[in-house]
């Protein structure tokens, strides 16, 4: 009997590792909202829409980060940043979360808990190469220009610890 409590034990221990250990991979998407319209004179506040290059940017977005099935889509509370990930959370049937990009290392220490495996993160040329730097744990990146909208970064974390980082355009 005692063997039997044994085994139970370490069935029990087996699990408890495996199901963390299976946990802590994850896939980030990492993308700055596309083109953005012009502002108009009576936009005092700075939250615009995007623009039709934008809205056939995020279309093209969608093409590539379908393919990772995201589980989760966060996006910051602008409307250019919504719409840039709209398309891929209709696909997926995601609601889109929004995040304080004040608040970046609240929104790793989620993502690094969650059970979730992939996700899609919207952000903005200052916020998307902080939170690539966080999430990687280096200094890999600067904040992007203005003008540049078209890098996606797919970072990779095994076991709780980032492993690889890739760049595409789009």
């Amino acid at each position: 009997m005692n063997n039997k409590i044994a085994y139970l034990w370490l069935a029990i221990f087996l699990t408890i590792c495996c199901s963390n250990a299976i946990a802590q991979n994850k896939t980030i998407i990492l993308v700055r909202h596309a083109e953005k319209a012009p502002a108009t004179e009576n936009d005092k506040t700075g939250d615009v829409e995007l623009s039709s290059e934008g809205r056939d940017r995020a279309v093209r977005f969608t093409t590539l980060a379908k393919r990772y099935r995201p589980g989760e889509i966060f996006a910051t509370a602008y409307r250019r940043t919504r719409q840039t990930v709209e398309p891929i959370a209709k696909i997926r049937g995601k609601e889109i979360q929004t995040y304080d990009p004040a608040k970046q290392s609240e929104l790793v220490d989620l993502i690094l808990k969650s059970k979730t495996k992939r996700f899609v993160i919207a952000g903005h040329s200052n916020t998307v190469p902080l939170l690539a730097n966080l999430l990687a744990k280096k200094e890999l990146f600067k904040q992007l220009p203005d003008t540049e909208y078209g890098v996606i970064y797919v970072i990779r974390i095994k076991d709780g610890v980032f492993t690889k980082l890739e760049v595409y355009p789009y």
